[in-house]
């Protein structure tokens, strides 16, 4: 049994991490998926709670066709340990799918297998984007999957980010 481990922090959870699941489907029996900063919301970067970043992936994957399972898991504020603290958050795992520097060098030094998966049009499936685009009045639902769109909609999302991008001036 090969069971593979993703994670992201999905402010929001976008197309391009649907594409790399959908991949990742294909060639792991079961998937981690770890909802990175989970202690972080209501904040320019990280609007989303934990449990907002769950559903939306919970409800994106429905017809994924492989088993998975998604756990948040916090910080902690020192790199060296962060990839063992991860491994003792989830279920064992064989490889770590990342395409971020860090992570793929922690996970190395822990003497995990990593493996960068491509990322699906980086330029516009990125969270920064989606949510420049959300703020700037843009089409912003295209770039995430329609379960996505419905969750943001049920949490009040696109109103949320937009309140706290304001300063008291």
């Amino acid at each position: 049994m090969k069971r593979g481990f993703y994670v992201g922090r999905f402010q929001p959870y976008h197309n391009g991490h649907q594409a790399v699941l959908t991949e990742l489907a294909e060639t792991c029996d079961e998937i981690i998926i770890g909802v990175g900063s989970a202690q972080l919301s209501h904040a320019m970067d990280n609007p989303f709670t934990a449990g907002e970043r769950v559903l939306m992936i919970t409800r994106a994957l429905t017809t994924l066709g492989c088993p998975y399972y998604v756990i948040p898991i916090e910080d902690v504020q020192r790199n060296a340990l962060w990839a063992a603290h991860v491994i003792s958050m989830t279920p064992p795992f064989d490889t770590c799918y990342s395409s971020n520097p860090l992570v793929v060098r922690l996970f190395c030094e822990a003497g995990v297998e990593v493996q960068s998966p491509k990322m699906y049009e980086r330029d516009r499936h990125s969270g920064t984007e989606i949510r420049r685009r959300i703020l700037c009045g843009e089409p912003w639902e295209h770039l995430v999957p329609p379960a996505v769109v419905t969750v943001l909609r049920e949490i009040d999302g696109v109103e949320r980010l937009r309140q706290i991008a304001k300063d008291d001036q």
